[in-house]
């Protein structure tokens, strides 16, 4: 009897696993792009050229640091909101002024009130389903008498929304508008705490439960010592945590059009970094909403003075912001949003 009963659950076991198996390869195989040449039109319009137009601007002195609550930031966000107008990329309804105030009550003591900057491309078939696309736009200011631009920290990052936003308008002018509403959300005081996210995850201009993704950019435009030999990487943290088809997307959208290496060093659960819980997709997968985090690794001008526009490799910082294009396309576009399942 004692060996009937085992050999049944080995069978049973045998059975489950396989059809776990199944579910993955089934799962897999159902994340692919069947319109590579159309994607490839707005994905090259993401140049060098452009990326480094903002990312000299927006780590220039003129904006003393970023500092959330100064008017350096304060400038930026004008510069950013200046953008969106420009290109006719709307604000939300409830924010018109493209900005979401944060009072200085929610920020530490002697910091002034502050601001998210955030637009939106609306979904032709789901319109009220929602992508949203992340970087904070804050940095540390000014120190001991030197400005931190914070080129690499991050200004890359904001670069990139930028260049992502005006690729995805583009596709709308000619006619191929994103199923879903894609929002452009560059997130303040991240440097204090993941302040700005926080606060729209409490107060949400789209709501939560219709947001599908969140793809954070986070330090995307240099080179960390361990791939020195090799800079064509980019760190992947949380693609898995909560959706394992969300990983199958990043990993489909790299093999069709970007081929870097994806590193997931860091998204080890026992990372002593702890680099999961330090950006801004944090608060929302927090929520439950599944995320990616795309990041280079620390360098050695880490939150220096030093962390300068010289010091940027322009041309990984256009194959990662590609590569964020690509999956959100996927994203926005796919019959079903990721599934919050983790195989």
């Amino acid at each position: 009897m004692r060996i009937l009963v085992a050999s049944l659950l080995l069978l049973v076991g045998t059975c489950s696993n396989k059809r776990h198996s199944e579910r993955v390869k089934d799962l897999k195989e159902s994340v692919n792009y069947d319109n590579k040449i159309e994607i490839e039109t707005y994905l090259n319009t993401i140049s060098e050229k452009d990326l480094k137009k903002h990312l000299f601007e927006i780590a220039s002195d003129k904006y003393e640091g970023r500092k959330a609550g100064e008017n350096g930031h304060n400038q930026l966000c004008n510069y950013l909101k200046d953008f969106y107008k420009t290109y006719n990329i709307n604000a939300p309804s409830a924010h018109p002024n493209y900005f979401q105030n944060i009072p200085s009550s929610e920020l530490p003591e002697s910091i002034n009130s502050t601001q998210n900057v955030i637009a939106y491309i609306k979904g032709s078939d789901l319109p009220n389903e929602y992508l949203i696309v992340s970087a904070h736009s804050d940095h540390l200011g000014i120190e001991n008498g030197e400005i931190h631009n914070g080129a690499d920290d991050n200004g890359s990052g904001t670069s990139a929304i930028l260049e992502i936003a005006e690729a995805f308008l583009l596709a709308k002018k000619q006619g191929i508008n994103p199923k879903r509403s894609i929002v452009f959300l560059h997130a303040t005081a991240e440097e204090l705490g993941l302040i700005g996210s926080n606060f729209y995850t409490a107060n949400p201009v789209f709501p939560l439960e219709n947001t599908v993704a969140n793809l954070n950019t986070d330090m995307i435009g240099r080179v960390d010592k361990r791939h020195e030999n090799n800079p064509n990487y980019v760190y992947v943290i949380g693609s898995d945590r909560i959706s394992t088809e969300l990983d199958f997307i990043v990993r489909e959208a790299n093999e069709t059009f970007t081929h870097l290496n994806l590193d997931y060093k860091y998204n080890d659960k026992d990372d002593p970094n702890r680099y999961y819980n330090r950006s801004d997709h944090y608060n929302f997968a927090l929520k439950n909403i599944p995320v990616v985090f795309f990041f280079n690794g620390e360098h050695e001008d880490y939150h220096k003075a030093s962390d300068t526009v010289e010091k940027i490799n322009f041309e990984i910082l256009k194959k990662r912001t590609q590569l964020i294009f690509a999956t959100a396309w996927y994203i926005a576009n796919a019959e079903n949003a990721p599934s919050k399942e983790v195989l």
